[in-house]
């Protein structure tokens, strides 16, 4: 008996069971010895064999490679919770976790863990639908079938800030900041932060008491995708706009109807060159006294709140 692996140059998985089924009749023979190490090695071919399946479920013409088939599998069932296990079977390979976070941060699929979503549900608890919120750390799902072609770019730059020095915060910050106006996953994210659990606070931080104008699904933009946070132009709001809850700040979007109340603009008008985003202006001050409810607060896009700033000062 030997350990070395046999080649299998059939893709049909009906012809690859018959061989493995041909191994399990002839193990049994083995299971009459005495000894341990042939029942270990007779069993080898039988567990390659077995892969060999699995990797032949998926025609080559479709997906060759480890990684292609995991794909091919995600995009068969896409917003379908996939445990790891099927992923072992369809990959064919042990190391299917490499592959899979390759497909999530180098190449950009929104696919999310079971990991990140609970560390999302922690900090950012209003951005996890119901469905979502059960998921184990060995399970994924595929958000969204669309390839982000701006995914390999994005991944350099966050490869480069990973392992600089500094804070978690200032590596979100920043790496935000190299993508103004585009949406960055949280998978990236997390990536930034060095894998560390606390990613989704920091970035709940930097929109809550730093002022950065990030906005998600559920924090002004009804449009982006679950996981999908946006750093909507690269300046903070003033100090006295910077503590308004996030309950608060989406209701008051909600009420407006995601809508500037002075010039009339939304999102749906955006594009590169355009500076603007919304933002929640206090018609009481809050420096005077007024509170962050939703009485006390309209939204404005940041060209109409300056000029309502500059009028003011002019009075």
């Amino acid at each position: 008996m030997t350990n070395k692996r046999r080649k299998v140059t059939s893709s049909n998985p009906e012809a690859v069971r018959q061989k493995v089924a041909k191994l399990i009749a002839n193990f049994e023979a083995e299971l009459q010895s005495g000894e341990l190490r042939p029942k270990v090695l007779a069993l080898i071919p039988i567990f390659h064999g077995l892969r060999d399946i699995g990797k032949a479920l998926i025609p080559a013409e479709y997906a060759s490679a480890a990684r292609d088939r995991i794909l091919y599998y995600f995009r068969q069932y896409p917003a379908t919770i996939i445990n790891g296990d099927e992923l072992l079977v369809v990959s064919g390979i042990q190391e299917y976790a490499r592959r899979l976070r390759e497909l999530r941060v180098q190449f950009g699929w929104a696919i999310v863990s079971g990991v990140t979503i609970k560390e999302m549900i922690e900090d950012e608890a209003d951005e996890v639908p119901d469905e979502l919120k059960a998921m184990r750390p060995n399970e994924y799902v595929l958000l969204s079938a669309v390839e982000d072609r701006d995914a390999a770019h994005r991944w350099h730059v966050a490869n480069t800030i990973r392992k600089e020095r500094g804070s978690v915060r200032g590596k979100i910050l920043k790496f935000l900041r190299e993508n103004v106006g585009r949406g960055v996953t949280n998978e990236e994210l997390r990536y930034v932060a060095g894998d560390k659990t606390e990613w989704a606070r920091r970035v709940r931080e930097l929109r809550t008491e730093h002022g950065w104008p990030i906005a998600t699904k559920t924090t002004g933009r009804p449009d982006l995708g679950i996981g999908i946070y946006v750093l909507q132009a690269d300046r903070q709001s003033p100090e006295h706009d910077r503590s308004i809850p996030d309950d608060v700040r989406r209701e008051v979007l909600r009420r407006d109807g995601y809508k500037c109340k002075a010039c009339g603009w939304t999102h749906d008008e955006w594009n590169p060159s355009d500076p603007r985003h919304l933002e929640l202006h206090h018609i009481k001050h809050h420096a005077k006294g007024g509170e962050n409810v939703e009485g006390n607060l309209k939204t404005l896009c940041n060209v109409c709140h300056d000029k309502v700033h500059r009028e003011e000062k002019g009075n």
